[in-house]
């Protein structure tokens, strides 16, 4: 069964005061180090959706085996990126169909490849329709939605995220524990912190 990958990586980090996607942390920038993570999952594939400062987070895509997906529309919010994002993946004519798609953000440093694979392990398994990370009190992303879903996340408003579809029917979601999973760089201090 095939996974993709959508990215989020269109936003303009207006409470950081730079581009996150382009933050240096151990070496690389935010969204090369999540790029690299979910091409290691090899389970289908890798959409980048790209918005502020398109040019400069697509270069450091350059060499790797993903597709950039551009957001026009990326300052409205996460919900427009994500439909942009899972349409262009249902639109592929060069790849399996999709089975389910997993949404990751560019800015959580504690995501690995195998929480990735934890993830669509617990999907392949337990049969629910929605696998999330579990973190803080919280289910959040990255979040895996099988394709009996995908109606919901098409009809998310831009400024709604995927916390919205997670949240809506607690029973169908599988959990999959990510220890420290909201440290994110959003905020100046999540950079010192960072760093």
């Amino acid at each position: 069964m095939t996974v993709g990958v959508v990215l989020l990586a269109a936003g303009g980090s207006s409470r950081l005061g730079q581009p996150k996607q382009l933050v240096i942390h151990q070496g690389q920038s935010l969204v090369r180090r999540a790029a690299r993570v979910a091409v290691a999952l090899d389970a289908g594939p890798v959409l980048v959706v790209l918005g502020a400062r398109h040019e400069a987070v697509s270069a450091e895509l350059e060499d790797l085996p993903v597709r950039r997906v551009e957001n026009p529309d990326w300052a409205r919010g996460p919900g427009g990126s994500l439909r942009a994002g899972l349409e262009a993946l249902l639109a592929l004519d060069d790849a399996p169909p999709v089975e389910a798609v997993l949404v990751m953000l560019c800015d959580q440093v504690r995501v690995e490849t195998s929480h990735l694979r934890a993830l669509v392990e617990a999907w392949r398994t337990t049969g629910r329709p929605v696998v999330a990370s579990g973190y803080e009190g919280t289910r959040g992303v990255p979040a895996l939605f099988g394709r009996e879903v995908f109606e919901e996340l098409r009809a998310l408003s831009p400024e709604q995220g995927a916390r919205g579809v997670i949240a809506r029917e607690p029973s169908r979601v599988a959990t999959v524990p990510l220890p420290h999973g909201g440290e994110d760089v959003d905020t100046p201090q999540d950079l010192r912190r960072l760093r």
